[in-house]
């Protein structure tokens, strides 16, 4: 079966990465601090809706391509998935899914309701897996990326705000306590590789922008589950995500040093979330400070997604958003120079 063989040669294009649902989580994520934006300020409801409905299909194409993938590229499909970084974004798929139920909520409670059980028995079994694997060691230090965030915190975060919006309060909080003490644990690990091993190869330096997510997806995430003016830990969280944003700008020039690729969209989901929680706690009460932050983290936030827009539309209108077929593919590999590779193709 030559469809099975994991590259499509017929239009000099390899299939499409799994880091794609990225983008999907990033759209989706933007609609709603869209739509948390409409809540507290003079803002049209047609604008979020246009927003949602415009990440909803994104999202659909991303997740038949991926299906497609899996199809009839199932060899590529399974070497992704054996990939040390690479797999770890296959953890987007559910929660882009679980994202989706949270924008259709105001539509369909029973269909956000269906796509929440999907995506956390999903995010469970993938999670399980990938975090299993990693538990049994011989990791090199070269293959510890930010990436590691994503088959455990984020989709705990992202679960525990579902669920609380859909009334689960209870099961949102033991979400929530698996996202933050797997942040805790693994963000030791992720600066431990950082401060005393090589710098991070050109085409991984993206995955950094994922530092920014965890205290603001969090952030969101204890909102969902609390009540009342925002307390104490709701302002440490949005302290510590103002603090890896401020040392992610630092870090620009360092990690821009290869041409854009669909990778920077690692840093969707905390430029759309940070501005999420900022204007969450305007909306639950939080005054002083707070009144100028969340419409500067607001604009801050959809200047970077708009770049990140236009950086995937004008690759993709010159042939390069997917990678290029490989001519010969080569077993997976945990040299650093293999994952260089790899990782660069596959954001590209």
């Amino acid at each position: 079966m030559n469809s099975n063989k994991g590259t499509d040669h017929s239009n000099g294009h390899a299939p499409m990465p799994v880091a794609f649902f990225g983008v999907a989580v990033g759209g989706l994520a933007l609609a709603g601090a869209w739509r948390a934006a409409a809540r507290v300020w003079s803002i049209p409801d047609a604008v979020p809706a246009l927003l949602t409905a415009a990440s909803l299909v994104v999202w659909l194409v991303v997740v038949a391509a991926y299906a497609r993938k899996w199809l009839v590229q199932r060899d590529a499909a399974i070497a992704e998935m054996q990939h040390p970084v690479q797999s770890s974004f296959a953890a987007l798929a559910p929660v882009s899914t679980m994202l989706v139920a949270q924008a259709v909520q105001a539509y369909s409670r029973e269909l956000a309701i269906a796509l929440f059980a999907i995506g956390v028995s999903s995010q469970l079994v993938l999670g399980a897996y990938l975090h299993g694997r990693f538990w049994q060691g011989g990791r090199k230090p070269e293959l510890t990326t930010p990436a590691i965030y994503l088959p455990t915190v984020a989709p705990s975060f992202v679960a525990a705000t579902a669920a609380a919006a859909l009334g689960f309060t209870q099961i949102g909080a033991l979400f929530f306590g698996a996202g933050v003490f797997s942040w805790i644990a693994i963000e030791s690990i992720v600066l431990h590789r950082a401060a005393v091993h090589e710098p991070l190869p050109e085409a991984l330096r993206p995955t950094l922008g994922i530092q920014l997510a965890p205290p603001v997806v969090g952030g969101v995430s204890y909102l969902a589950i609390t009540h009342g003016v925002p307390d104490l830990f709701a302002y440490m969280l949005l302290g510590y995500g103002i603090y890896q944003a401020l040392t992610l700008t630092r870090l620009v020039p360092w990690i821009r040093q290869s041409a854009f690729t669909p990778s920077y969209w690692a840093v969707s989901f905390g430029a759309a979330a940070l501005p999420t929680m900022a204007i969450r706690m305007l909306e639950r009460g939080a005054t002083g400070p707070m009144q100028w932050i969340a419409p500067v983290a607001f604009v801050l936030g959809n200047v970077v997604i708009g770049l990140l827009i236009a950086g995937t539309v004008r690759a993709m209108l010159q042939g390069k958003l997917l990678p290029a077929a490989p001519v010969n593919a080569a077993p997976v590999g945990n040299n650093v120079r293999s994952i260089e590779r790899r990782v660069a193709a596959g954001a590209r």
